[in-house]
């Protein structure tokens, strides 16, 4: 690394050491994750039944009252993607079927009205430019500053839904969904959202008319941002330090694994993780919040049998009790052991089986796949020839390879991201995730920058390797639990209606 290169980064507040490595990765790239085969019903994928559901959902209502619960909702990403139909039809005049369904359905949309307010001050209306074909104008008023500014804004500052009598943001769904299931210690609801620093005002601004609205429950919101320490260095297509028109290096948030650090910062002992645009209105709420308490049972259940023979390992190392871990963490965690592990001796087991069991644990709800895009549970080879069950996104995968296509084509589930996470062992005390990532994944994209390529590198993903060696489960859950909006028109979609 040249002297004037060391120098930029130092000035950046970044470790030269951690640059170096990323410019390593960009040159030889990430190892394609080896898949064993898809994690399935049965095999991986745990199906709840009426019994478990009840005994799951009694479980957690008996524990939540002395715990401390956080919802976890990461809501930092720009709105801009949802529009980019719309953005499209802006450059260029074609009237597509997207624009065309935005266009005959604007009235069904929850911000109608506040647009149409807004064109009133133009001395306009919706009707009026749907009569007259004014469709660019009207989208400029939706997506601009002039107007509502919506391609600027992020998701959860978003108009998503019509209630009986007001209008509502994806932020006031997440707290009536705290409310129903994330009620802990002293009756507290804590809600962390993670968001950009330009949109904090907004958000508080949000939040104190719903703290109002809301006021006779005792919820605490709090925010953080991507810790800038996090970004990564960009570089150009011949994987040199990308400069800027200045001159200075252009270093960029590293993705939703980068969150691994807010989570981190969060001292609960439960903690649920949801993204901000998968909410749906009071009429749907119901079976979410049921699948909730379903999962959040399930991990307090296994977490607290794993606690128990973790205290009973520090006095008891009897071949009976070893065997019915062993038992207990096949055939209930889903937890591989190496081929090696029947010929070590005691003593080397009880080691091996205190490093298994003395995790962070994570719950995670799959449904279904439909064919959304992104990731889906999977078993996974191991370096050191152990298979664990991972969260494993599209880009991590060789689609070149024979079995690997075959795994693909065989899975029957998707990672709606639905996680309910215990960060604490069983002494109490809260575990550094930061020492269970999974540092040799990641992702390489390509960006523009001043009108220049760029390739830019996101850390392995928050529940992809971020969470890599924690404890993992995967639990079904129904289709109608995941509601996420890409697109606006999702917002037509009847669940968002």
């Amino acid at each position: 690394m040249n002297a004037k290169l060391q120098q930029q980064i130092l000035f950046q507040k970044m470790n030269p050491s951690q640059v170096d490595d990323e410019l390593r990765h960009f040159r030889e790239g990430f190892p394609f994750i080896k898949i064993i085969k898809p994690a399935l019903i049965g095999d991986g994928i745990v199906v709840v039944s009426d019994t478990l559901a009840s005994d799951c959902i009694s479980y957690y209502s008996d524990k939540c009252k002395s715990l401390t619960i956080v919802k976890f909702v990461p809501a930092s990403g720009a709105a801009s993607r949802m529009f980019k139909a719309l953005y499209d039809f802006l450059d260029d005049e074609e009237m597509t079927e997207i624009i065309q369904v935005f266009i005959d359905s604007i009235d069904n949309f929850a911000f109608s009205t506040v647009l149409d307010e807004a064109l009133s001050h133009q001395g306009s209306a919706i009707k009026k430019l749907i009569d007259q074909k004014e469709y660019k104008k009207l989208i400029r008023t939706l997506l601009h500053k002039e107007g509502l500014n919506y391609g600027w804004l992020p998701k959860g500052l978003l108009l998503f839904h019509k209630g009986e009598n007001d209008v509502i943001t994806p932020v006031e769904e997440h707290l009536r969904e705290a409310i129903a299931y994330a009620v802990g210690k002293d009756d507290g609801i804590t809600i962390h959202f993670t968001i950009s620093p330009e949109h904090l005002d907004g958000f508080q601004n949000l939040l104190d008319e719903l703290m109002l609205k809301f006021k006779k429950h005792n919820i605490n919101v709090t925010f953080s941002q991507q810790k800038v320490k996090t970004n990564t260095i960009a570089v150009d297509l011949q994987n040199q330090p990308f400069e800027d028109e200045d001159g200075s290096l252009i270093f960029r948030p590293a993705g939703h694994g980068a969150l691994i650090e807010n989570l981190n910062d969060i001292n609960a002992d439960l903690i649920f993780i949801k993204n901000i645009d998968n909410v749906v209105p009071d009429r749907l709420r119901d079976e979410t919040i049921t699948y909730k308490k379903i999962l959040a049972g399930w991990l307090l259940s296994v977490q607290q049998q794993s606690f128990s023979f973790l205290h009973q390992l520090e006095t008891d190392t009897s071949e009976n009790l070893i065997i019915e871990i062993e038992k207990f963490m096949q055939n209930t965690m889903c937890i591989h052991f190496q081929e090696e592990y029947k010929h070590w001796n005691i003593k080397k087991k009880i080691a091996y089986l205190i490093k298994k069991l003395d995790r962070p644990m994570r719950v995670c709800g799959m449904v279904k796949n439909t064919g959304e895009p992104g990731g889906g549970p999977f078993w996974v080879a191991e370096s050191n020839g152990e298979v664990s069950l991972q969260i494993v996104e599209m880009s991590q995968l060789d689609l070149h390879d024979a079995n690997t296509q075959h795994c693909v084509q065989k899975a029957t589930h998707f990672n709606p991201v639905d996680l309910v996470c215990g960060v604490k062992n069983y002494k109490g005390e809260k575990f550094n995730l930061l020492e269970y990532r999974d540092i040799n994944t990641g992702f390489v994209t390509q960006k523009s920058k001043s009108g220049k390529e760029l390739k830019a590198l996101e850390l392995p993903g928050l529940w992809n390797g971020a969470m890599a060696n924690w404890n993992t489960l995967f639990v079904e859950v129904p289709q109608i639990t995941f509601n996420p909006v890409k697109t606006v028109n999702d917002l037509l979609r009847q669940e968002h209606q």
